[in-house]
């Protein structure tokens, strides 16, 4: 129901690919929305026969209707730079919204007002500020790796992934530390399918919802009337751009500011202990070299591509790889394919570690909307395994990992690991 949802697309339709094969099909059936073959881990080769015979692909028929795929590294850089030909509203998401359930926010506004309410909250991440973030993290991190049982399996989602992101969200906010977990909840809840293990309904989604409106709602009112603090939500309350915001659009940038500050880095912290496992001689290369942790930081991101596409609109005709596209067509970057895509990026199918240029992927999007807290991901990422490292010889992967159902979020419910300390 929010901006940032995706869609309802049931595990069963006409329009499922799971276990099909992508090359004995008709391209033209072809549906990346479809959140099944996601979940399964079977998005690749439809993604790759897309690349290569029809990078700029018209779907005429799917659960969400019709809509282009953008699957090139470049086409997708000319979409993402061109707000002129391609805008962000109404929404992000592949599925148009119902207007009485719309929540606008910034990632879905064009210029100039994304623009002034983006100004208003992107003082959170300016480095001073995490600079001073970065001991705190440290700390939250030595402290939760300490907590872990060695040599015993468990969830490296719920016991490390979704702590440390949850309590950087919490600090963040300046949110009731011992109320976090209701981030999460809400994080998940807006960007889930109902009917796949968070919400059931589309009335219990919207419940919670709401719920996440009236707590927000008692913290802005704290906060309007009190000294300006340096917390998203005190700068909401302050700020020229969105002090007199109505509710629907404060409760749309709050849910925005919690699933970017989530969905990033939690599934990039799970994508990164399975990539390692997947790919030992990466694995012994950092034993090898602390030094590399913060180019491989990158190369986690690229490979995770933590949410798989962002959609526009065009608001005019236009032609893009000599494809003629129409005013109101949906038009969906594929980040997930362009971070593929061997024409721009070299070995793009192989994790390397250590890999030159690392940092030039799609994972954070290009242009205007490119994510605020791109640095603050990074900078988790980098002392979550630093001190990883200091600890642990092998985070050991020892079952299959479970995947959430959604063509947006790419993204785990649970992990199986063993920790090894170092001998």
């Amino acid at each position: 129901m929010s901006e940032i949802a995706t869609g309802d697309v049931p595990k069963k339709s006409k329009w499922s690919m799971v276990d099909k094969d992508p090359y004995a099909m008709s391209i033209k059936d072809i549906d990346l929305s479809h959140p099944g073959i996601w979940q399964h881990n079977q998005y690749l080769p439809f993604m790759e026969r897309l690349r290569t015979e029809d990078p700029v692909h018209y779907c005429e028929d799917s659960a969400v209707g019709p809509y282009w795929s953008i699957m090139k590294y470049k086409d997708i850089m000319t979409v993402d730079t061109s707000p002129h030909l391609y805008s962000s509203e109404p929404t992000i998401g592949i599925i148009d919204s119902f207007e009485e359930f719309a929540l606008p926010a910034f990632i879905s506004m064009d210029p100039p007002k994304h623009d002034d309410q983006r100004r208003t909250v992107q003082g959170v991440v300016a480095p001073a500020n995490l600079k001073e973030m970065e001991g705190l993290i440290r700390s939250r991190a030595g402290v939760i790796l300490d907590s872990l049982p060695i040599n015993e399996e468990f969830d490296w989602v719920k016991h490390v992934s979704i702590e440390l992101t949850t309590q950087m969200l919490a600090t963040l906010f300046d949110f009731p530390f011992e109320d976090r977990n209701k981030l999460t909840y809400w994080s998940d809840v807006a960007t889930a399918i109902p009917g796949n293990g968070i919400v059931e309904t589309n009335e219990q989604r919207w419940a919670a919802i709401e719920e996440c409106l009236a707590y927000f709602t008692r913290l802005w009112n704290e906060r309007v009337n009190a000294e300006p603090g340096n917390d998203l939500v005190s700068m909401l309350a302050h700020g020229e751009a969105t002090k007199n915001m109505p509710p629907m659009e404060y409760l749309g940038n709050i849910i925005l500011l919690i699933v970017g500050g989530n969905d990033t880095t939690r599934n990039s912290i799970t994508g990164g202990v399975l990539a390692l496992n997947e790919n030992p001689a990466e694995y012994a290369k950092l034993r090898a070299d602390k030094g590399v942790i913060p180019n491989m930081v990158s190369e986690i991101i690229r490979w995770q591509t933590p949410l798989a596409y962002m959609r526009r609109t065009a608001i005019q005709d236009t032609e893009l790889s000599g494809k003629k596209i129409k005013s109101g067509d949906k038009v969906v970057m594929w980040y997930a394919s362009g971070n593929r895509d061997e024409e721009s990026i070299d070995r793009a199918n192989e994790f390397l570690i250590d890999r030159p240029n690392a940092r030039q992927h799609l994972s954070f999007g290009f242009g205007l909307h490119r994510c605020m807290g791109n640095r603050l991901a990074e900078m988790q990422l980098r002392v979550l395994w630093e001190e990883i490292s200091k600890r642990f010889d092998f985070v050991e992967v020892v079952g299959e990992p479970e995947r959430i159902y959604s063509s947006f979020v790419k993204g785990y419910s649970k992990l199986p690991v063993v920790l090894h300390p170092l001998k």
